[in-house]
C-alpha cells in the first residue's frame, strides 16, 4: 500500500489496517521459523508498511497539536 493511499484514510482506518498487518507479520514470522515462508520480502514488506502507518498517525498528532496551540 502506498503513502498516498493511506494518507486517504481516517484514523480508524490507519489504526485497524495497522493492527491487521501487525496481525499478519506475527504470521510471517511465524512461519519464517518453520521455514516454511514463500516470499521472504512480504517480511520486509509488512514492517515498511507498519512504520508508513505509524509516522502518518505522528504527524497527523503532532498537526493535530499545532493547530491546537494557533
Amino acid at each position: 500500500m502506498k503513502a498516498a493511499e493511506l494518507r486517504e484514510m481516517s484514523d480508524e482506518q490507519l489504526a485497524l489496517t495497522a493492527k491487521e498487518a501487525a496481525d499478519f507479520l506475527f504470521r510471517l514470522r511465524a512461519q519464517s521459523q518453520t521455514e516454511k515462508l514463500d516470499t521472504p520480502s512480504a517480511l520486509r514488506h509488512n514492517r515498511r508498511l507498519i512504520a508508513r502507518i505509524r509516522t502518518l498517525q505522528t504527524q497527523r498528532v503532532s498537526q493535530a497539536q499545532r493547530a491546537k496551540k494557533s
